[in-house]
């Protein structure tokens, strides 16, 4: 061998040792920044989901104090009372300073980051889709009522008598394995075979409750009394919206004589003009992260309690706000 070409390949493989370790040194080094990030990233993840779960519960039990409170004066329920106003998104940190009554707001918290908003919905302001089921039967008026509003929407009637079906087969209590599930929320109604794009056009006319129920006059939308046989046609039913704008309903009777002559209507009793259920709706926008969260309540008197609570993450604000840019 060469004497003077032993240097040259020492020093090759000594450089080739310093690049290997400088490779795997690089590596481990990436790799534990990597898993540094990835737990920050979990820490903050799970963070932000605490929050906005006690956020969110904190909206929830205002509502039923609100909801609380305007029980306790009585009366009609309607469009026109506190709890139907809805609260437009706002930084939660304006809410943290009014409590705290000296109007500065705290800009040392993730509170600046945080937007909330809400509504509360009378439930009863839409048809029902247990008054379908009536005892072991279905309702013959109810299934009218719903075949109407199919129609209305450009939806196949026939579909009206498959949910009523599926609904008696559900609320059945004899022994069927093949029975669908009971829903509890719209939603569930793919449960008894609608296709979901049909779901999503019934769903802002239409609700699911714990028992049969009567549509309120005050708030229900002019699709909804139409469809419940309170007026003959849509137009009948723009008339009460128009006029209860002016003044809400008092008693079942006047607003009916508004749209008809026959004061002992015989479906009188399937109208109301005050309500038990509401869906209270909750939104937080929490830097890149929206949270929703829908609750059923129910009240009787000033008593309110939650039936059932969801929560969801829409991960993404340009996803979230993407159907708006359409």
């Amino acid at each position: 061998m060469n004497t003077r070409t032993r240097p040259l390949r020492e020093a090759g493989a000594a450089l080739l040792a310093a690049m290997l370790t400088v490779t795997l040194v690089a590596t481990l080094a990436a790799a534990a920044l990597w898993q540094q990030w990835r737990s920050v990233e979990v820490e903050t993840s799970e963070r932000a989901r605490v929050q906005a779960a006690w956020i969110l519960v904190g909206a929830l039990d205002w509502s039923r104090l609100i909801l609380s409170e305007d029980g306790r004066s009585g009366g009609p329920d309607h469009l026109a009372e506190p709890w139907a106003v809805p609260l437009q998104e706002a930084r939660l940190s304006t809410f943290l300073a009014a409590g705290d009554g000296d109007g500065v707001q705290d800009n040392t918290t993730d509170t600046r980051d945080a937007f909330l908003s809400g509504q509360i919905v009378d439930a009863q302001s839409r048809l029902n889709v247990m008054n379908l089921v009536d005892g072991d039967k279905v309702s013959a008026t109810a299934l009218v009522r719903f075949g109407r509003l199919f129609e209305l929407l450009g939806l196949p009637r026939a579909q009206a008598s498959v949910l009523a079906n599926q609904m008696l087969r559900a609320n059945s209590t004899s022994a069927d394995d093949s029975a669908p599930l009971m829903p509890y929320r719209v939603d569930d109604l793919v449960w008894l075979g609608l296709p979901a794009p049909m779901v999503a056009v019934l769903a802002p006319y239409i609700t699911v409750l714990p028992i049969s129920t009567p549509v309120n006059l005050n708030t229900a939308s002019a699709e909804v009394l139409y469809a419940s046989g309170a007026a003959d046609d849509l137009a009948a039913a723009q008339t009460l919206v128009a006029a209860r704008q002016n003044t809400h309903f008092k008693n079942v009777k006047d607003a009916l004589k508004l749209v008809s002559d026959d004061s002992d209507n015989p479906n009188i009793n399937d109208f109301a003009i005050a309500s038990r259920y509401f869906e209270v709706r909750g939104r937080l926008r929490l830097e890149q992260t929206i949270v929703e969260e829908r609750s059923l309540v129910q009240r009787d008197g000033n008593t309110v309690k939650t039936l059932w609570r969801e929560r969801g993450a829409i991960a993404g604000l340009g996803q979230a706000l993407a159907p708006l840019a359409r």
